[in-house]
């Protein structure tokens, strides 16, 4: 008998094609942003990131005067000028800069902020990659983004530091795979068993049944409690945005079943 032929190591990193270029274009992003002046890379920010009271007084009705008096409110006396004068440059042009929504999750504040958000883009948006297609899976990563946008400008409406980052967008990813990554195992027709991202959706009665799910979605919602009052030492250089990080996984959970190409684990038994 023919010897037998030497059988290909399995690559390290076998992501998809659109995890692999969302995590080269954050990655790039933050490098060519070292290789800017401050005076370049702060304008960049504040032009392309989300500052909630730019929304506010473009078009909630606000006005710089109530910005100002939240902030002699809230900030330290030490740094109430400086916010002061950032937000008289944040708001002289009159723009509401709608597109923010979905710019800021390109941007990130320090190597460890990007680095541990594409890991996680890895984890969990490679099963929804390979399960949705890329298309589908920007189309929810993109959502994802708005909704943690909207629900932290709509906590912090007067606020004038720019919220950046794509863990809201990743937050989403998050709460799609939870709809079928804690699914029961089944048996293909080959006789093997499925992959992650093959397994059946469960129904929402499922999910409400799944300890598994339950325990993740607990965990995930207590720890972003946690976030909101304690940073965890080291692993950014600014306060963690607990909330886009909410909006996007609430967005997440109601997207995905939508845009799901598989139907329901009950409903797949039925046929």
């Amino acid at each position: 008998m023919p010897p037998d032929s030497p059988r290909r190591p399995e690559p390290i990193f076998n992501l998809p094609t659109v995890i692999a270029l969302s995590v080269a274009v954050l990655v790039g992003i933050h490098a060519v942003r070292m290789l800017l002046s401050d005076e370049t890379d702060f304008k960049l920010i504040i032009d392309w990131a989300v500052i909630p009271a730019r929304w506010t007084v473009t078009y909630g009705g606000g006005s710089l005067d109530e910005v100002l008096a939240a902030l002699k409110e809230v900030a330290p006396a030490q740094s109430f000028e400086s916010l002061a004068v950032l937000a008289q440059y944040v708001l002289a042009d009159g723009e509401g800069r709608p597109w923010t929504a979905l710019t800021y999750a390109l941007l990130h504040g320090s190597w460890a902020h990007v680095l541990i958000n594409s890991v996680w883009l890895a984890a969990f948006g490679t099963p929804i990659a390979r399960r949705c297609g890329g298309a589908r899976l920007l189309v929810l990563a993109g959502a994802s983004a708005i909704g943690g946008a909207l629900l932290y400008a709509s906590v912090n409406s007067l606020q004038v530091l720019p919220m950046i980052g794509a863990s809201a967008a990743v937050s989403g990813m998050m709460a799609a795979a939870s709809w079928f990554m804690f699914a029961p195992r089944h048996w293909l027709p080959e006789g093997r068993v499925s992959e992650v991202h093959e397994r059946h959706r469960e129904s929402l009665a499922g999910i409400v049944r799944n300890r598994q799910v339950l325990m993740f979605l607990g965990v995930w919602f207590a720890a972003n409690a946690v976030f909101a009052f304690v940073q965890p030492f080291g692993a950014t250089d600014a306060s963690i945005a607990w909330e886009a990080h909410i909006g996007g996984f609430l967005v997440g959970l109601v997207l995905f079943p939508i845009l799901d190409p598989l139907p329901t684990r009950r409903d797949r038994m039925s046929a």
